[in-house]
């Protein structure tokens, strides 16, 4: 044990004077691996990053929730076969409210896109969600101040306005957006709560952050009619597990108060998150694979370039591998110690890499959540090392085979 520990040693002290001695070439045979490291962390990051908005957007609006819709999210139905379908409308909402037993709650929405402005300042595009106080049961919102409009409040229509918690930094930067008034198109309402931040990136405009939510009842004065615009029913399990069998009891109340007969199909869809997430998976899958496929390649590129360097290295020094043995180094001693070599440049490479990737993630925060984990190092580190292990490997090998005195007589 002791001649193994000595033997790191005197390689690792070889392997360190070696790439002090040739500083600018050490440096350029690392850039290849630096560039690698810093597009694995970089990548990883990135993905990781936006999963986690993902999901918790994802959670924000309620896994458990179902969505009848005049529309399928994800099928491979006919478009104009589903544009024929009724609309939704408000009144067949109220009849299956009143049917249906399974559920937590049942909501309507209603979204609009508008300009939304308070003073000088205005937001162009934003949406507008119109529901009842109902909607909130059938979200996992959280307030950062005030409240979500009441029951009185959505069945009078009262102008009242909870704001996403962009639109309300954009809004009311400097002050509370609570009890002031803003305007949807030329439509005045006044606020009476903010949404924390619970959004997602991917979810784009319909990320829950730049949304704002008011009385369904004023959509339809202002607007525009229920007889032109379908309505969509969200409908909440008591639980994950009764997803299934709420999931059936809606499809059959809908059935009966859309007037269907037996063997007609359904004119409506009954939309679940787990579609959204499915093709979230399949699309984040081939990025992924598309994105560590070209990191690797650069990893490769590196590995080459040091591999040449480290041939040079041994045709540089065959004389002094050739002194070495003829003292009485092993084969071993010999292989180890350009394999420490090989694996220290990686590893100097991947430890500069992995401080690029972290200050490039800083910057890339601005437009895109990162997350940098512990695992995300541990990999990098790993990934240094066995390309250092893998690229040395010939050369060293080419060295451990080398013959004494051969190797005394090269000039």
């Amino acid at each position: 044990m002791k001649n193994y520990l000595f033997e790191l040693k005197e390689g690792l002290i070889i392997a360190f004077r070696a790439i002090r001695s040739n500083k600018i070439r050490a440096a350029l045979t690392t850039l290849g691996i630096v560039i690698g490291v810093t597009s694995v962390v970089l990548m990883a990051t990135a993905i990781r990053g936006i999963d986690t908005s993902f999901k918790e957007g994802i959670s924000s609006l309620g896994a458990d929730v179902l969505y009848i819709d005049k529309w399928a999210w994800f099928s491979n139905e006919d478009w104009w076969k589903i544009r024929k379908r009724k609309n939704i409308r408000i009144e067949e909402y109220e009849e299956f409210k009143n049917l249906i037993k399974l559920p937590k709650a049942v909501a309507p929405t209603l979204w609009i896109i508008n300009k939304v402005k308070r003073d000088d300042k205005n937001i162009e595009n934003v949406f507008v969600t119109g529901t009842t106080s109902d909607y909130l049961s059938t979200t996992n919102f959280s307030f950062s101040a005030g409240r979500f409009f009441t029951d009185v409040e959505s069945r009078g229509s009262r102008y009242t306005a909870v704001l996403g918690s962009e639109i309300a930094e954009s809004l009311f930067p400097r002050e509370s957006a609570i009890d002031r008034e803003i305007k949807v198109g030329d439509v005045t309402y006044r606020v009476i709560g903010v949404l924390e931040k619970q959004g997602s990136f991917i979810l784009g405009n319909f990320n829950p952050d730049k949304q704002v939510y008011v009385p369904i009842g004023t959509i339809f004065k202002h607007f525009i009619s229920d007889r032109i615009r379908s309505i969509t029913i969200n409908v909440r399990a008591q639980n994950p597990d009764m997803v299934e069998a709420t999931k059936e009891e809606a499809t059959a109340v809908m059935r009966k108060v859309r007037g269907l007969e037996f063997g007609e199909e359904n004119d409506f869809s009954v939309n679940q998150q787990e579609g959204l997430t499915t093709n979230y998976d399949q699309t984040v899958g081939v990025i992924s694979i598309a994105g560590y496929f070209i990191t690797g390649l650069s990893l490769f590129v590196g590995a080459i370039g040091i591999m040449n360097i480290m041939f040079v290295s041994v045709k540089e020094r065959t004389k002094e591998i050739g002194i070495r043995k003829a003292i009485g180094a092993k084969r071993r001693t010999i292989l180890a110690q350009f394999l420490i070599e090989s694996s220290l440049i990686c590893l100097l490479g991947g430890l500069i890499g992995l401080l690029l990737a972290v200050l490039l993630s800083q910057l890339m925060a601005q437009f895109l959540p990162t997350t940098i984990q512990v695992d995300i190092v541990m990999i990098a580190i790993g990934i240094s090392l066995l390309t250092g292990i893998i690229a040395g490997f010939a050369p060293a090998y080419t060295a451990s085979k080398l013959d004494p005195v051969e190797a005394l007589r090269y000039e």
